[in-house]
C-alpha cells in the first residue's frame, strides 16, 4: 500500500488469502493479496503455509485465516479437493467450446456445446464439436460426469491430455460406453498429477434425412485439485439440512428451494412441482387426459373390477370449475381365461401348469403317449402383468426412472398409460431366462434361430410418436433392434433369437421427442400390445403338445440329425440328399425341404450351400464352373455419398460368396459404439456375419481419426437359395439392365441370397443377387461393381445386385474350346498345333495338347508318281480305242452286207459278181470306204498287200469288180 491509502488490516473484505507456488521442497507460503491493487496498505504478513499435498476432506474447507479445515454450513456443499459443475444456465468459467469442420482444413462452425440449464449439450451436425476444461492437480484424482447418449448416429469420446501426453479413455473412437437406447451412464476417469486438459468431443454422421438427438452432459466433478476455500451455495431446488455436506439432496415433488436452502418449501395445494424444482407451477383442471383405467386381480368368484385412476403423479386440481371428476369404479365382470399353458387355482389366480401337460387357459392335460409338451410363454389375456414382466416410465427430460407404472392391463390388450410428461418414456420389460432350442438346432453351429419373439401391437398417434423394441443379452443394456413412428395398424413384428442366454426385451413408446415437461397435449397418443409369444423357453408352459421320436421304452427322445419323425410311428427317418429339415417342426417327409438349384444339404440337413461348383448343360455340351479360387470373403466400397450437410460416407459391403461348407465368413462391424465387453461376452459384440453384409463407412480423413468408421451393419444374406443362370428364383428377380450386357454366347452364373431379418418396408426380409460374369483380363479377385442407377446396391431398399467380373467366373475349359492347326509337310516332317478358340472364355480345365509331329512326303515325290501313272494311263487308253474302233469297223461291214443282201432279193435284179467276203478272208484287208475315211484307214490303205484282190464297187442295187488301179473311180 502506498501514500495515503487505508490500512488493509482494518477491512478484512479488502484482501483474500492465497498460496504461492510450491518449491522444490513442497513447501510454500500463505500471503494476503488485496482484491484491488493498490487500494490499500498493512497487509498482513506472509506466514509459512501448508504442505503442498494438504487437502480437506469432502464437505470441509480450508479457512485460509488459520489454515485449518471446517465444516461446510447448511445450504453449502464442498468436495474437498474437488469442484463440480452442476448448473449450466451458462458455460461456468474455465470452460471453452469450439467446433471444427474437418472436412474444411481450418474451419470453424457455429455448432458448439449448449448450456440447457442442467445439461450441457452437443452439436447435432456433422461438425466436430469440443468441450474443453483445464485444470492444474496438486495431487492425483478423479474427473466424474453424468452423460444422456441417446443416438448412436452420434460419436462421443472423452479424453484427457496430460501436458503433451494423450490419454485415452476407453477404445477409439468411442470411448463412452454406449448399448442402451435411451442411453445414459456415469463414467470416472482417473487422472493424474499436474496440468490436465479434458475433452467432451461429438461428431454426428448421420446419413438420414432425420437429425440425431445431441449428447447431454452434466454434474463434471473433478476432485484433486490444490484445495477448497469455500463451500458452493447449493443450487436452486436442492438443500443441503446439515453442516459438512458432500452434495446437496433434490427436493422432493411438490415441493421447491431457491439457491443456498437448508430445506424446501411446500408448495401451496393449488400448485404443483417435479422432483428438485425450483419453484411451483399452478394445476389445471383435471381432464379425462389425467386419469386411466385398469383391472384388478381376478376375485374367489371369477370376476374383476374396472378401475379407474388418476395418472401419477397427479398435477391436476379437482376443485376448479372446468375439472372432470374420476369416473366411478368397481363395475364387476367376468375375469378373461387364463394365458395358455396355465390354469385357475380355487382362488381364481393363474398358476402355470406342471411338467409334462399342457393347456389352452382353462384346465392342464397330460400330453399324451409319443408326445411332449412344446414350452414357451404365450400371453394374450391381459388381466394382470405375468410375473416376468414389468413397467416402469423413464423422463424423457433427465433420463431418471420416475418409479410409476407406464404401461396397464386392459383385458384383452395392455397398453400405454398417461406418464407424467407426453416426452417421458413409457417403459415394458420381459425378461426370459433361456431357451431349450432342438437338439438338432444345438447341434448346427451355423443355425443361428435358437426361438423367436413375435408380439402383435397397435399404435394411435397424433404426431410423430416412437415405439422401440429393445433387446438385451445377459443382463447388457439393451439395443434396439427396430422402430416405428407415428400410427400403424394392428400388425406383428418377429424377432429371430440366435444366442441362447437370458434375453430381456423391451417395449419404450415416446409421445412426443421436444422437451414439454407437461403431461395432456398427446396422451390419447397410445400403443396397444395384444399378444407376445415366445418359443423354446426354458422352463416355460406348454398350450399344445407335439410328436415326439420314441425310445424302446417308450419314452421320448431326440431324431439324429438330419432326421425326421414319422408321424404314424414316431420313429426317425433320414431326410434324403439335397434337402434341409424344418429343425422346429420336424414332423413328415414334407417336413424335409428341397435345395435349390445349384445347392446341396450339408451332413446334418440343416441347410444348404453352394461347394463353389456349378454345371450348366448348353448348345449340347457340359460347362463345369469352378468358383474356389475367389476369396472365401472379400469386401469393397460403393462410389461415395452425401449427406445433406456434406457429410461423405460410403456403403462398404462384404462378401463371401460360398462361405465354407455352409459357415459363412462374411463380417461387418460397428466400431462407433465400443462397448468394452469382455472376453466371455465378445460374441454378444455389434457385428454381423453372413455371405453378404453391409455396414455405413466414414473415412478416416472425414472424421478426423486414426482408424475410419463404421457403423449400423446388417445382413444382407443369411441363407443361399439357389445358383442358376436364370433371371429370377424364390421371387428375386436380378434384372439384366441393372449391368452392361453380358457376354455373347455365356450367361452370367447368379448366386441368390435372403437374409432372416424382417423390417418395416422389407415383409420377406432382405434378398441378394451376385452376377459371376466371365472376363479373361480380370484375373484374381477381379472387380466387384453395383448398378450405376443405385450407387447404394438396391434400387428398392430390399434386393441387393452385384456383378463380379473375375476370370475365375469363366467355365472350366474343354476340348470344344481348342482346335488344331496343321502346318505344311517341310523336309518329310509336319507339325499339328492346337490353339485356343477366340475369344477364350474358359478357365483351367483340360489344358492345350503339346504339338504333335508325323513323318510326311514331299510334293516332288508325289509329282512323279502322278507324271508316271498318267503316262500310263494316256497309253493304255490309246491302245483300248484301237480295239474297240477295230470292232467297229467289222461291226459297220457285216451290217453294210447284211443291207445289201435284202435289197438284191427285194428287186429280183440278177447277181452281181461276188464281192463278199469268203470265208476265212479278212475284211480289213479287203474292205475300203470312200466315202468317210479315218487318218488310221488312209494309213492301212497305203500299207495294203501289193497284189491284192480286186475292189468291188457298188452304186444303186448293182455291183462291180475293179481293179485296185482304177479304185478313183
Amino acid at each position: 500500500c502506498r501514500g495515503c491509502s487505508p490500512l488493509c488490516f482494518l477491512f478484512q473484505s479488502e484482501y483474500h488469502y492465497e498460496y504461492t507456488a510450491c518449491d522444490s521442497l513442497g513447501s510454500r507460503w500463505r500471503v494476503a493479496v488485496p482484491h484491488t491493487p493498490g487500494l490499500c496498505t498493512g497487509l498482513p504478513d506472509p506466514i509459512k503455509g501448508t504442505e503442498c499435498s494438504f487437502s480437506c476432506k469432502a464437505g470441509q474447507f480450508l479457512d485460509m485465516k488459520d489454515q485449518s479445515c471446517k465444516p461446510c454450513a447448511e445450504g453449502r456443499y464442498s468436495l474437498g479437493t474437488g469442484i463440480r459443475f452442476d448448473e449450466w444456465d451458462e458455460l461456468p468459467h474455465g470452460f471453452a467450446s469450439i467446433a471444427t469442420n474437418l472436412e474444411i482444413d481450418n474451419s470453424f462452425s457455429d455448432s458448439t456445446w449448449v448450456p440447457l440449464g442442467d445439461y450441457v449439450a452437443s452439436n447435432t451436425d456433422e461438425c466436430t464439436a469440443t468441450l474443453m476444461y483445464a485444470v492444474n492437480l496438486k495431487q492425483s484424482g478423479t474427473v466424474s460426469f453424468e452423460y444422456i447418449y441417446p443416438d448412436s448416429s452420434i460419436i462421443f469420446e472423452f479424453f484427457v491430455r496430460l501436458l503433451e501426453l494423450l490419454v485415452l479413455v476407453g477404445s477409439s473412437p468411442g470411448h463412452i460406453p454406449i448399448s442402451e437406447s435411451p442411453r445414459a451412464g456415469l463414467m470416472h476417469v482417473e487422472l493424474s498429477r499436474g496440468n490436465n486438459v479434458l475433452y467432451w468431443r461429438t461428431t454426428a454422421f448421420s446419413v438420414w434425412s432425420k437429425v440425431p438427438k445431441p449428447v447431454l452432459v452434466r454434474n463434471i466433478g473433478i476432485t484433486g485439485v490444490a484445495y477448497t476455500s469455500e463451500c458452493f451455495p447449493c443450487k436452486a431446488g436442492t438443500y443441503a439440512a446439515t453442516s459438512g455436506s458432500s452434495f446437496c439432496k433434490l427436493c422432493p415433488a411438490n415441493s421447491y428451494s431457491s439457491k443456498g436452502a437448508t430445506s424446501c418449501q411446500q408448495c401451496a395445494p393449488d400448485a404443483y412441482s417435479d422432483q428438485g424444482s425450483s419453484s411451483c407451477k399452478p394445476r389445471p383442471p383435471c381432464t379425462d387426459k389425467d386419469y386411466f383405467s385398469t383391472h384388478t386381480a381376478c376375485d374367489a368368484s371369477g370376476e374383476t373390477q374396472l378401475m379407474f385412476k388418476w395418472a401419477e403423479p397427479k398435477t391436476c386440481s379437482e376443485d376448479l370449475p372446468t375439472a372432470v371428476q374420476l369416473p366411478p369404479s368397481g363395475v364387476k365382470t367376468k375375469c378373461p381365461p387364463c394365458n395358455p399353458g396355465f390354469f385357475k387355482t380355487n382362488s381364481s389366480a393363474c398358476e402355470p401348469c406342471p411338467s409334462g401337460s399342457y393347456s389352452n387357459g382353462s384346465g392342464c392335460i397330460s400330453c399324451a403317449a409319443g408326445t411332449e409338451p412344446v414350452l414357451g410363454f404365450e400371453y394374450k389375456w391381459w388381466n394382470t402383468l405375468p410375473a416376468n414382466m414389468e413397467t416402469t416410465v423413464l423422463s424423457g427430460i433427465n433420463f431418471e426412472y420416475k418409479g410409476i407404472a407406464g404401461w396397464e392391463v386392459a383385458g384383452d390388450y395392455i397398453y400405454t398409460a398417461a406418464g407424467a410428461s407426453d416426452n417421458d418414456f413409457m417403459i415394458l420389460t420381459m425378461v426370459v431366462p433361456g431357451f431349450r432350442p432342438p437338439q438338432s438346432v444345438m447341434e448346427d453351429v451355423e443355425n443361428k434361430e435358437v426361438a423367436r419373439i413375435t408380439f402383435v401391437f397397435e399404435t394411435v398417434c397424433s404426431v410423430n410418436c416412437e415405439l422401440y423394441f429393445m433387446v438385451g443379452v445377459n443382463s447388457r443394456p439393451n439395443t434396439p433392434v427396430e422402430t416405428w413412428k407415428g400410427s400403424k395398424g394392428k400388425q406383428s413384428y418377429t424377432y429371430i433369437i440366435e444366442k441362447n442366454a437370458t434375453m430381456s426385451f423391451t417395449w419404450a413408446f415416446q409421445r412426443t421427442a421436444y422437451h414439454e415437461a407437461v403431461r395432456g397435449r398427446y396422451t390419447n397418443d397410445i400403443v396397444k400390445l395384444y399378444s407376445i409369444n415366445v418359443t423354446n423357453v426354458m422352463d416355460g408352459v406348454a398350450s399344445y403338445c407335439r410328436l415326439c421320436a420314441l425310445e424302446s421304452s417308450g419314452s421320448c427322445t431326440s431324431c439324429p440329425s438330419g432326421n425326421y419323425i414319422d408321424r404314424a410311428s414316431g420313429a426317425c427317418h433320414p431326410c434324403t440328399p439335397s434337402t434341409y429339415l424344418k429343425a422346429h417342426q420336424p414332423y413328415g417327409s414334407q417336413a424335409c425341404i428341397p435345395c435349390g438349384p445349384g445347392t446341396k444339404s450339408n451332413k446334418i440337413h440343416s441347410l444348404c450351400y453352394n461347394d463353389c461348383r456349378f454345371s450348366l448343360d448348353k448348345d449340347g455340351r457340359t460347362l463345369e464352373y469352378d468358383f474356389s479360387a475367389l476369396p472365401n470373403s472379400t469386401s469393397f466400397a460403393g462410389g461415395p455419398s452425401f449427406t445433406s450437410k456434406g457429410l461423405k460416407y460410403f456403403h462398404h459391403f462384404s462378401i463371401s460368396l460360398c462361405g465354407n461348407h455352409g459357415r459363412k465368413m462374411a463380417t461387418c462391424t460397428d466400431n462407433v459404439t465400443d462397448m468394452r465387453v469382455s472376453d466371455g461376452e465378445a460374441e454378444f459384440s455389434k457385428s454381423v456375419t453372413s455371405y453378404v453384409c453391409q455396414s455405413i463407412i466414414v473415412p478416416s480423413d472425414v472424421m478426423g481419426y486414426k482408424t475410419i468408421v463404421s457403423s449400423q451393419p446388417v445382413s444382407l444374406a443369411d441363407r443361399v437359395v439357389g445358383v442358376t443362370t436364370d433371371t429370377a428364383l424364390d421371387n428375386i428377380t436380378s434384372l439384366p439392365e441393372h449391368f452392361s450386357p453380358e457376354n455373347v454366347g455365356l450367361t452370367d452364373v447368379i448366386f441368390f441370397y435372403r437374409s432372416n431379418d424382417v423390417t418395416q418396408s422389407c415383409s420377406s426380409g432382405r434378398a441378394t443377387a451376385i452376377r459371376l460374369r466371365c472376363d479373361p483380363l480380370k484375373t484374381g479377385s477381379g472387380a466387384l461393381s453395383v448398378p450405376s442407377k443405385c450407387p447404394d446396391g438396391t434400387c428398392d431398399g430390399c434386393t441387393f445386385h452385384f456383378l463380379w467380373e473375375t476370370s475365375a467366373a469363366c467355365p472350366l475349359c474343354s476340348a470344344y474350346d481348342y482346335h488344331a492347326i496343321v502346318s505344311a509337310c517341310l523336309g518329310g516332317i509336319q507339325r499339328t498345333t492346337y490353339v485356343w478358340r477366340e475369344p477364350k472364355l474358359c478357365t483351367g480345365g483340360v489344358p492345350l495338347p503339346e504339338q504333335k509331329v508325323s513323318i510326311c512326303k514331299t510334293m516332288d515325290f508325289w509329282l512323279k508318281v502322278g507324271i508316271s501313272a498318267g503316262t500310263c494311263a494316256a497309253v493304255l487308253l490309246t491302245v483300248m480305242t484301237c480295239y474297240f474302233w477295230k470292232k467297229n469297223q467289222k461291226l459297220e461291214y457285216k451290217y453294210s452286207k447284211l443291207v445289201m443282201n435284202s435289197t438284191a432279193k427285194d428287186s429280183e435284179l440278177p447277181a452281181a459278181d461276188s464281192c463278199a467276203i469268203m470265208e476265212g478272208e479278212d475284211v480289213e484287208d479287203d474292205l475300203i470306204f470312200t466315202s468317210k475315211k479315218s487318218l488310221f484307214g488312209k494309213i492301212k490303205s497305203f500299207t495294203s498287200k501289193v497284189g491284192a484282190r480286186p475292189l468291188c464297187c457298188c452304186w444303186g442295187s448293182s455291183c462291180h469288180q475293179l481293179p485296185r488301179s482304177q479304185a478313183s473311180l
